[in-house]
This record gives structure tokens, C-alpha cells and sequence, in this order.
């Protein structure tokens, strides 16, 4: 399983949350969000070790923007939050690689996913509320065997340390890994290293008892 760090903003927080080896660490690059990284110097992306997948966040931002700071940072992954279209996902492919994050409700409709088919490489799958995530609420993860395509899923949306250890219930061959953000905090941006070291503990023996 997966684990994504995401919503960093503070250099020396970006530091210790590194060297916790994280697969994926998310910059948002949204300004109305707290959690916004802001013009953060190329040096603190650059510490980064080549092992983590520095993952850049942007809601609906213009193509000519994300290619300048993908080109800017190196980021190896890009998430797009917003409403963008099956094409300009596609069109950023050969720049990055692409997350396409979506608000999830008991209503929610996963067959019009069918369209970002061989356009995007994974799917995010958040709580749906009137933000682009970070709300720090759950959706009800049983709507999830209704997801039924090949394109694997990160899981996010109030994921926290007491119910971190359910998602081991979740039997979907596509679940990919997990987005941890606003319940990991002391303050938006600023991520709890004693929470995060517990829940890579808890997923790690989750881990290995599916192994076993």
C-alpha cells in the first residue's frame, strides 16, 4: 500500500516528513486553500530523495501554469482537483504523471470515469464537500465496489489514526495507497511527525498481514 503525504508547505516540516520515506509527498499549488506551498524554493524540493514522488495539486489551473512548474521543480507527478477534461489530462501526460482526484458521495457515478480511460494514470478518490479536499471527512467506502475499471485508486478524505486500520477491509483489486493530509496536522500545511510515524506503523503491519 501506498502512502501520500500531502498539503506541505513549511521547508523543515517538508525535511521531516521526507525522511520518513513517504511514496508520494503533494504540494498544492491552489491559493484559496491554507495549505497553498506559495513560491517555495527549488532547494527544498531538491533534498528531496529521488525515492518519493514529489507530486504537485492544482485545481483547474491553466495548462501553461502547470508545465512551468513542473518544468520548474521537476515534480514527477501532477493531481488535478478541479474539473478538467479527459483531454487536458491527457495532454499533460507527456509531462508528468496524472492523478485525477474526485469528490465521492453515496450518489456519485463511476461510470462517467470511463471517459478519462488511457488519459489519466490513477484516480483519487476524496470525500465530496463544497472544498477540493482537506475537509477532513470520510465517505462511505462501500460505494467503492461500485468502481469497477482497471485504473488504479489512492483513498483519501479524513483518513486518521483511529480509523486508518479499516482500510485494510477494503478488498478492491485497484486500491492503490492511501492520502494522508488534514487529520495529520497541528495547523493546515504543518503535518503531526508523531501521527505520521504511528500510521506508517499501523499500514505497515496491515501490510504485512495481507502478505501473510
Amino acid at each position: 500500500m501506498k502512502i501520500k503525504i500531502c498539503g506541505l508547505r513549511d521547508k523543515e516540516n517538508i525535511a521531516q516528513v521526507a525522511a520518513l520515506s513517504p511514496d508520494y509527498m503533494g504540494f498544492i499549488f491552489y491559493k484559496p486553500t491554507p495549505r497553498f506551498v506559495g513560491d517555495i524554493d527549488i532547494e527544498t524540493l531538491e533534498n528531496i530523495s529521488a525515492t518519493i514522488n514529489k507530486t504537485a495539486v492544482f485545481v483547474d489551473e491553466k495548462a501553461e501554469t502547470i508545465s512551468a512548474l513542473i518544468d520548474k521543480y521537476k515534480f514527477d507527478f501532477i493531481q488535478l482537483h478541479g474539473n478538467e477534461t479527459p483531454a487536458f489530462c491527457k495532454a499533460l501526460r507527456d509531462e508528468a504523471i496524472v492523478i485525477k482526484a474526485f469528490g465521492v458521495d453515496n450518489k456519485f457515478d463511476f461510470s462517467k470515469l470511463s471517459k478519462y480511460r488511457n488519459k489519466v494514470d490513477l484516480f483519487l478518490f476524496d470525500t465530496k464537500t463544497g472544498i477540493h479536499g482537506g475537509s477532513g471527512k470520510t465517505f462511505d467506502w462501500n460505494v467503492l465496489d461500485k468502481y469497477d475499471m482497471d485504473i488504479p485508486f489512492f483513498l483519501s478524505g479524513g483518513l486518521n489514526l483511529d480509523n486508518l486500520a479499516e482500510v485494510k477491509n477494503i478488498n478492491h483489486p485497484q486500491f492503490y495507497g492511501v492520502d494522508l493530509n488534514s487529520r495529520f496536522e497541528t495547523e493546515p500545511g504543518l503535518k503531526d511527525i508523531n501521527k505520521l510515524e504511528k500510521a506508517f506503523n499501523l499500514l505497515k503491519n496491515i501490510d504485512d498481514e495481507v502478505r501473510s
